[in-house]
């Protein structure tokens, strides 16, 4: 047969082969065949194959798979494509990499109606399940009228003859006490529920145990489904409800105890996103949103026990240069513990979450900042109330961090019964006592490092890797730098960046440039679409001598540029968020332009660069103040 692979004849450019327009409104299966062969040196910079999805009205490509594994075979990937009423495209992209004997090739690629955890094991790509290997008991594909084969039954269930194939395991070869063979289905890539069934065949002579499991990325296995019946000599439909809201493998193991054992047949794996059951009410699936919060209206869902006292209080601090404000705007509010009122010594202030329901993998992120601590050790700490309030485990504490700096904290959890997660901040003298702050709390399904092996947001630039998709107009003395920490120069700058507080952010070094020069960075050429856009980023205009931030969008063929935004001067020492609508129905840039002030406390800074679609769903804060008002230090209850 024929393959498709990247002419390495170019270097350092990206291969894009892009499909015709597609349009699918049920739930669809994408299946690519493909290689990536390397030398046997090792490259610092490894080819990669990419692929994209590339929505109608949407200015940048979805990244839904990326792979950089090398291999010796043709290996098989499996995208579950979510129902949609847009017309997209499919983009595949070859990265090369260094390395110049590299070859990237693609044999096949199928987008077939249906989900790709469903399989007939009529195609000889079986859908991308895999056997795992052992050297006594395998899954093989039997049927298919091969007269050597083992084929132990007359007819499959797909085709009711023996031309059709299924899958079985056999004890002819049993050794060992326990053998196990697992059946393993590809990984799910799109949050699924609903019910899952199959056909299965089953003879025994001695108990054969045949087992359905789910297994998540860290690896935990939890049983789903088991052999009830001792003997069906017919097809047997099984019915389990399933429930992915993470990447997901569904495994099926067959355990035998001897050689004469006997078999299990299995064909003809199904899924329906309803459930089984049909008792939906019974499985209110969880909103992991509910359990998050900004606290810009109130707590949220959190509450504080008043046995405690008033132990946080949420208040919010006026734009200044000395104290700084909520990580979610710079504008808002945020937590406070240990404030004026509280610091009795020996306080203990308690934040108690939502119940959250057991058996579930969390991911808990929350940004935190702490004052005027002489030590910091355990001053913020995480625990986990299981329902009954008899266990309470800590997950968490606080070690050290740079003072009044936002910094993210992740914790991934989980636990089999419901449970609350309870933020506790505590000082054990008046001396002891400082001010810890806490904002942004978001939780998610999934362990923290599988979400974050999840594919980046389209539109999203945090400058933890690269600049993403800006480039430096003129690089040179006015040009924007990429740093983390606090910048060289005292009393300017951030101390660290927005995305965790010890990320990257993209600065102009004052001291290195004149009066008046400027440093663009200009995004590279974006799709454009008709309908209003929302551009938010983070600004930090800190220094007496800061001067000018402006934003302005340029249109493919217009010489000029649009201005969108500015700010001139200092602003606050905290992060600001910046909020532009905008719209363009032809290719345009975005450029972001710093002009150095007058003297070199001049350092601006940005950060955390989103473009999405649609309108902008808040507004900017704008508070046009030149100079400072006198109540600059004061915090709003």
């Amino acid at each position: 047969g024929h393959y498709i692979s990247v002419d390495t004849s170019y270097e350092g450019e990206k291969a894009v082969l892009s499909s015709p327009e597609l349009y699918s409104e049920e739930w669809s299966c994408i299946r690519l065949i493909y290689q990536i062969a390397v030398s046997p040196e090792a490259s610092s910079d490894p080819a990669r194959l990419n692929l994209y999805l590339r929505q109608e009205g949407e200015s940048f490509d979805r990244l839904l798979w990326s792979a950089e594994e090398p291999s010796d075979s043709w290996l098989i990937a499996s995208l579950d494509l979510k129902n949609n009423t847009k017309k997209y495209k499919i983009v595949l992209e070859g990265e090369m990499g260094q390395d110049k004997s590299t070859s990237i090739a693609v044999f096949e690629i199928k987008i077939t109606p249906g989900y790709c955890i469903e399989c007939d094991f009529e195609e000889n790509h079986l859908c991308g399940f895999v056997n795992r290997w052992n050297p006594n008991v395998n899954w093989f594909v039997g049927g298919g009228n091969i007269r050597n084969s083992q084929s132990i039954l007359p007819k499959d269930h797909t085709l009711n003859s023996e031309m059709g194939h299924y899958m079985y395991v056999d004890s002819v070869y049993v050794k060992h006490f326990q053998e196990v063979a697992q059946l393993i289905s590809p990984k799910t890539t799109t949050p699924m529920s609903g019910c899952l069934s199959f056909y299965y065949q089953l003879k025994q002579e001695s108990s054969i145990v045949f087992t359905v499991y789910l297994k998540d990325t860290s690896g935990f296995y939890e049983e789903i489904w088991k052999t009830d019946s001792a003997l069906s000599a017919e097809w047997m439909l099984a019915e389990v409800d399933f429930n992915a809201p993470y990447p997901m493998e569904v495994i099926f193991e067959v355990a035998f105890n001897s050689a004469k054992g006997g078999y299990v047949a299995l064909d003809d794996i199904s899924f329906s996103p309803i459930y089984c059951s049909n008792q939906t009410g019974m499985r209110t699936s969880f909103n992991p949103a509910k359990a998050g919060c900004n606290f810009e209206e109130d707590l949220c869902n959190f509450y504080q026990d008043h046995k405690d006292g008033p132990g946080w209080s949420r208040v919010k601090v006026k734009r200044n240069v000395y104290r700084a404000g909520d990580h979610t705007t710079g504008f808002g509010y945020y937590l406070l513990a240990n404030t004026k009122f509280t610091s009795q010594p020996g306080y203990i202030g308690r934040l108690y979450g939502p119940t959250l329901p057991g058996n579930l993998q969390f991911c808990l992120r929350f940004y935190y900042a702490l004052y005027g601590f002489f030590k910091m050790t355990g001053t913020l700490a995480v625990y986990i109330f299981e329902e009954n309030h008899v266990v309470q485990e800590k997950i968490w504490s606080v070690l050290d961090s740079p003072k009044g700096v936002w910094t993210q904290a992740e914790i991934s959890f989980k636990k089999p019964m419901p449970c609350k997660v309870v933020f506790v901040s505590w000082c054990k003298s008046f001396w002891d006592c400082g001010l810890v702050a806490l904002d942004d709390i978001s939780l998610q399904l999934g362990s923290c490092q599988a979400t974050d092996v999840l594919l980046p947001n389209p539109g999203e630039c945090t400058f933890e890797k690269d600049e993403c998709m800006f480039i430096q107009k003129r690089r040179g003395r006015g040009s924007w730098h990429r740093r983390r920490g606090p910048t060289p120069t005292s009393y300017t700058g951030p101390k660290g960046d927005h995305t965790t507080g010890v990320g990257y952010y993209m600065y102009i070094e004052a001291s290195n440039m004149v009066y008046g020069q400027r440093a663009y960075l200009v995004s590279r050429s974006l799709r454009g679409t008709t309908g209003k856009q929302c551009l938010t980023f983070f600004y930090h205009m800190y220094g007496a001598g800061t001067g000018l931030l402006s934003v302005y969008l340029k249109k493919e063929g217009d010489d000029e540029e649009i201005p969108l935004w500015r700010r001139t001067g200092e602003q606050s020492i905290s992060w600001l968020r910046g909020l532009i609508e905008y719209e363009s129905d032809r290719n345009y840039q975005i450029i972001f332009e710093a002009i150095r002030g007058v003297s070199i406390r001049s350092d601006t800074a940005i950060d955390d660069i989103l473009f999405q679609a649609g309108p902008c769903l808040e507004v900017e804060e704008i508070q046009l103040s030149s100079g400072y008002p006198d109540s600059l230090n004061e915090i709003e209850y």
